[in-house]
C-alpha cells in the first residue's frame, strides 16, 4: 500500500527547502565564485561537510542544536510553545543545512564560468549589481541553479538518517516516504515497500532527467 500521506509530506518539504535554498544558493555561490578572502577554504569545506559526514553523525549534531536543551531549542519552544525537534519545522531546517552543498556548489560553479570581461562589460554599460545580476548573471548561470535546485529536492526526497535522528517518524509531521519505507521493511511488508521505493525512483528520476534535458535544450539554443 502506498503511504500518500507520507509521499506528500516529502514532496512538501523538497519543495520548501529548494526555495529556501534557491536565495541562499545563489547570494552563496556567487560570493565563493567571485571573492577572495581570508578562511575561504575553510567556510568551503564547512558548507561540503554534508557530503562527507555520516548521516547519522550531522543528524547527531543537529539533534543536540536543535534539542531543549540548546538556546535555539529554548527560543523556540518559548515563542511556539512546543519543541522544535520531532516538528516539521525543525525537519525543514535540518534539511536546509544537510543540502547546503548539493545547492550551493553548482551554483557556484556555473558562476565561475561567466567570463570577468562579462561582469566588466556590464558595469561599463551602467548596470547596477541588481540589474547585473537579473539580465546578466542569472540567464548564463541558469544551468547550475537548475541543477542545485533539482539535487535539493531529489536529495531531500531520498533523505533518511537526518531525518530520522531529527524528525522521527510522527505521521502527518515527520514521517517522510523515507521513514515510512523503512517501517514498512521493518513490519516485513515489502509490497508496500516495494511500491513506495518504485514511486520515489520515478521521481527522482524524473526530477533529474528534466535537469539534463534543460541543460541540453539550452545548450542547443546557444549552438544554432
Amino acid at each position: 500500500m502506498m503511504d500518500w500521506r507520507a509521499f506528500a509530506l516529502s514532496l512538501e518539504l523538497a519543495t520548501w527547502t529548494m526555495l529556501i535554498l534557491l536565495p541562499t544558493g545563489i547570494f552563496l555561490g556567487r560570493v565563493l565564485a567571485w571573492h577572495r578572502f581570508r578562511g575561504k577554504p575553510l567556510v568551503e569545506a564547512a558548507l561540503a561537510l554534508p557530503l562527507v559526514l555520516p548521516p547519522t553523525v550531522l543528524g547527531f549534531y543537529l539533534l543536540m542544536a536543535f534539542g531543549a536543551g540548546s538556546p535555539l531549542g529554548q527560543v523556540y519552544q518559548s515563542v511556539f510553545g512546543r519543541t522544535l525537534v520531532f516538528s516539521f519545522e525543525g525537519l525543514l531546517l535540518a534539511s536546509v543545512i544537510f543540502n547546503l552543498p548539493f545547492a550551493i556548489q553548482p551554483m557556484q560553479r556555473a558562476f565561475e564560468a561567466i567570463a570577468p570581461e562579462v561582469r566588466d562589460a556590464a558595469a561599463c554599460c551602467g548596470l547596477s549589481r541588481i540589474r547585473m545580476l537579473w539580465r546578466i548573471e542569472l540567464p548564463l548561470a541558469w544551468p547550475g541553479v537548475l541543477s542545485g535546485l533539482v539535487l535539493t529536492f531529489a536529495h531531500t526526497l531520498g533523505e533518511f538518517g537526518v531525518v530520522l535522528m531529527v524528525g522521527g517518524s510522527i505521521p502527518g509531521e515527520t514521517r517522510t516516504i523515507a521513514i515510512s519505507i523503512y517501517d514498512s521493511v521493518q513490519g516485513f511488508d515489502t509490497a508496500s515497500a516495494g511500491i513506495m521505493s518504485a514511486t520515489l525512483l520515478v521521481t527522482s528520476l524524473v526530477a533529474i532527467a528534466t535537469t539534463y534535458w534543460s541543460g541540453r535544450a539550452r545548450y542547443g539554443s546557444q549552438h544554432v
